[in-house]
């Protein structure tokens, strides 16, 4: 969208607030579907519910491609919003549930691979077809995007249920048969059945009495508020440190430090897209080797100056040379540092931390927090960008950026190496952070190997 929308607002005559309106909506929609998606995938499964968030994203794609208003874009906009609200809250979860504890890191920053390349490609398509007519260009540019979902429709032949949740259905031999399947040694695989089995509340084959989901979760207990508390507060530091702003807007930031030619723009933005992929890579070989927590120090750390160094590049060197190499380094560095931490470490612990019963609607919580924040910052970064300029906007996301060094400090334990029934303890026994957590000193062994 962040290139095709420059050709939208020339051929659709659609004024700035629409713009922001259209490209912000998603993330606000999407809420929905995340909402949504927690019951859902209780109900259905994880698999199905990943089926149905395909399609319904195929479909508000479809009718994007085929718009001739306003109107029409943003009845396409809000189905494609639902659809990837569906996508990014089960995805996590389904790959936790289905991973060995010792790959579950790198395995469930997939999604974060795929989404970083889909963006590539993204901004790739829109360099490749910024040179048909303006009518056309954009609508190939949206179309494009069916394509990957459609695969999904040929994985669903292959990917097998989550174990956990055949284990919810009372439906212990299937879940065992899965964990066959990604472990071959037959001892571990009765032990962290057990696991499951014990951590779902079964017993003999029979559920015990508990509370409502819902219920619980807006009456929590302390073990619960703690899990809430980080799970929460982490998806939303994701968005508030503007990182939404920067791929949507990566134009209009180039734009204002210098680079006015549209085939420019759009090559510039390319090679954000190539650092955000490339960087991804980097987090998904570390996570399970050197852990959470260090990735966190060193992406927070690494964004907030990069964040302030762009706020400052704007607002005093201008519109020079050394104002684009300047604006495009801090950009492409921010993006580096959000990927290499922020953008996978975020989906892997809301997907981790919290116990069986509760996981898929808790995590949907945390999602509507991520999708929330990120409508905000897409539907007011140009609004906003006018009022303090894009360089005092930069600046706020940098201050945004500081606050969570000190939340993931304080607030974000250390989960590599455990399974997910050892986290639900672990929260249980707050105490146990100090001695399962790794300082901020240790993140500079992370430098080192990185």
């Amino acid at each position: 969208m962040s290139g095709a929308i420059i050709f939208i607002q020339e051929d659709l005559k659609i004024t700035e607030v629409q713009e922001e309106v259209l490209v912000g909506i998603l993330s606000i929609i999407s809420l929905l579907g995340s909402l949504a998606g927690g019951r859902t995938s209780d109900v259905i499964g994880r698999k199905w519910t990943m089926a149905f968030a395909a399609i319904v994203f195929q479909i508000g794609a479809a009718i994007m491609t085929l718009a001739s208003s306003f109107e029409v874009l943003m009845i396409g906009r809000v189905l494609a919003g639902v659809g990837i609200g569906f996508g990014v809250m089960i995805a996590p979860v389904y790959i936790a549930e289905i991973s060995p504890t010792v790959d579950r890191g790198s395995l469930t920053s997939f999604p974060e691979i795929f989404i970083n390349l889909g963006i590539l490609l993204g901004y790739v398509s829109n360099y490749a077809f910024s040179g048909l007519s303006v009518h056309i260009n954009w609508r190939v540019m949206l179309a494009v995007g069916i394509l990957p979902s459609v695969f999904i429709g040929f994985a669903l032949f292959i990917i097998p249920e989550s174990p956990r949740w055949l284990v919810m259905q009372n439906r212990v031999e299937e879940a065992r048969s899965v964990l066959l399947k990604t472990n071959e040694n037959d001892k571990e695989v009765e032990e962290r059945l057990s696991e499951i089995v014990a951590a779902a509340g079964i017993s003999n084959g029979e559920k015990n009495e508990e509370k409502a989901v819902w219920r619980e979760l807006l009456s929590p207990s302390p073990s619960l508020r703690r899990m809430l508390i980080t799970g929460f507060g982490i998806q939303c530091f994701q968005q508030i440190t503007g990182i939404d702003a920067t791929v949507y807007y990566s134009p209009e930031i180039f734009h204002d430090a210098g680079i006015v030619n549209k085939s420019k723009l759009l090559a510039a933005t390319v090679a954000v897209g190539v650092t955000k992929t490339a960087f991804i890579l980097i987090a998904t070989f570390l996570v399970d080797r050197v852990g959470r927590k260090p990735l966190l120090y060193v992406s927070t750390i690494g964004m907030t100056v990069c964040l302030f160094t762009l706020s400052i590049s704007l607002a005093i060197l201008g519109k020079g040379h050394l104002g684009v190499a300047m604006a495009l380094l801090c950009v492409c560095g921010n993006v580096a540092f959000f990927s290499v931490g922020m953008g996978p470490v975020c989906w892997i612990l809301t997907s981790e931390i919290f116990p069986l019963r509760l996981r898929a609607q808790a995590s949907a919580l945390g999602a509507v927090g991520n999708r929330v924040c990120s409508g905000f910052v897409a539907m007011s970064f140009l609004s906003l960008a006018r009022t303090i300029t894009v360089g005092g906007t930069f600046f706020l996301f940098s201050l945004f950026s500081a606050l969570s060094v000190a939340f993931v400090d304080k607030l974000v334990p250390e989960t590599k190496g455990k399974s997910l029934e050892q986290i639900e303890l672990l929260f249980q026994n707050h105490n146990e952070w100090d001695g399962s957590e790794m300082e901020l000193g240790d993140a500079q062994h992370l430098v080192h190997k990185a």
